[in-house]
């Protein structure tokens, strides 16, 4: 007998949908780290980043008949997370603003001056990202942070194919506008 943890995802997800939830762990361990990484970055919040995360997978494998491909389980479970962040959003927005600490965050760069420069920038990208849309920020951050081809951000996010193009080329054209003042100072 082999063990799990070395089957391909399609291995997995058939033994999961057969009902083996060591098959299913390991799916949760190779995936979660992404979706988790995927949710931050559209929430800027880790509580929710990972209350998100926890819906995503219970939600998935209630539906784990749904994925009629599942070679493109990355692309399908970032667009069921997707759509746990547009309904935090909306409870969040409903539910109105909390005061809440942001969380500390410590550089560990080589030098103090690489890592003023590290957090600047990191500070000024998510300042731009956080300013697009948040459906157009999604299919950006699938596409450079995921590595998702188009076809799969297409399936993720229930568009067409030319829509994902679209959107991910204003994504980029509006971060570079808005990162080109931020470059010109630095330079």
């Amino acid at each position: 007998m082999t063990r799990v943890e070395t089957h391909s995802d399609e291995e997995l997800l058939s033994r999961a949908r057969a009902g083996d939830g060591e098959a299913f762990r390991v799916i949760f361990d190779r995936q979660a780290p992404g979706v988790r990484r995927f949710l931050g970055d559209l929430l800027r919040d880790d509580a929710a980043a990972d209350e998100g995360t926890q819906e995503t997978f219970v939600r998935a494998h209630q539906r784990l008949s749904t994925l009629s491909e599942p070679v493109k389980l990355q692309g399908w479970l970032l667009g069921i997370a997707r759509r746990v962040f547009l309904e935090q959003l909306r409870r969040k927005r409903r539910d109105g603003p909390q005061l809440e600490e942001e969380p500390l965050q410590v550089d560990r760069g080589p030098t103090p001056e690489a890592a003023l420069l590290t957090g600047e920038a990191d500070r000024v990208l998510a300042a731009a990202l956080s300013e697009l849309h948040d459906e157009r920020r999604a299919a950006l951050l699938m596409r450079i942070d995921h590595d998702l081809g188009y076809g799969e951000i297409a399936l993720a996010m229930g568009w067409t194919l030319q829509k994902v193009k679209n959107e991910i080329h204003r994504a980029r054209l509006q971060l570079r506008a808005r990162l080109a003042t931020y470059l010109e100072g630095v330079a």
